[in-house]
């Protein structure tokens, strides 16, 4: 029997079917092979492209992912992850934090690093979600709720793609923004153009 072939794989993934994984693959590099998938990161259940990658690998493989935040949402889940690829004898690279992790690294120091980063990167995105909260609940006491804008602006799609990224319900970037579900989803698609200099995203109905 031949000896197995080390292999470099590639995991990206992103929030929603509108999103686009080539930023994640140009930062991770030439792979193997890649495992994709958009769907959120808040429960392993639908990640069946996870579930495929961990078992796919072998001693010695390296799994590389763009940052620990499109591998997982919480710092349980992260470390149960990167434990369960590491038994099977491969390595986690995080690109973005310039981290490794394996079987041969479950030093002291490794461990502390990837708890202090997950934890950061878990806090991060709670500190995003409270904005968010409350600049909804500071729009709704301006009355800033009571229009429904046409069009977004490039900047305002950038920013609700931002938001979607981080968990945010679609539902909600579209209450902040001013715009109903179906401007939003199609501004995420691309299917809206920005708003002329006559049309203003942030006129509202009169009371």
């Amino acid at each position: 029997m031949s000896p197995h072939k080390t292999q470099t794989v590639a995991y990206v993934r992103v929030s929603s079917t509108d999103q686009n994984l080539h930023r994640q693959l140009e930062s991770i590099g030439p792979v193997d092979r890649v495992f994709e998938e958009k769907v959120s990161g808040g429960s392993r259940t639908d990640r069946t492209a996870l579930a495929e990658c961990i078992r796919y690998v072998r001693d010695g493989d390296v799994v590389r992912v763009a940052s620990m935040d499109r591998l997982a949402r919480s710092l349980r889940d992260l470390r149960d992850i990167v434990d369960e690829i590491a038994r099977k004898g491969a390595t986690v690279v995080f690109v973005k934090e310039q981290q490794t992790y394996g079987r041969d690294a479950e030093d002291a120091m490794g461990q502390l690093m990837l708890n202090l980063l997950g934890a950061f990167a878990e806090f991060e995105r709670s500190l995003i979600r409270e904005r968010q909260a409350e600049g909804i609940r500071i729009a709704k006491a301006a009355g800033k709720y009571l229009g429904r804008a046409k069009k977004l602006t490039t900047e305002q799609v950038t920013e609700a793609r931002e938001l979607v990224a981080t968990g945010v319900p679609k539902t909600v970037v579209a209450r902040t923004l001013g715009v109903d579900r179906a401007t939003l989803y199609r501004a995420l698609a691309g299917t809206l153009s920005p708003p002329t200099a006559r049309e203003d995203p942030g006129t509202t109905a009169p009371r």
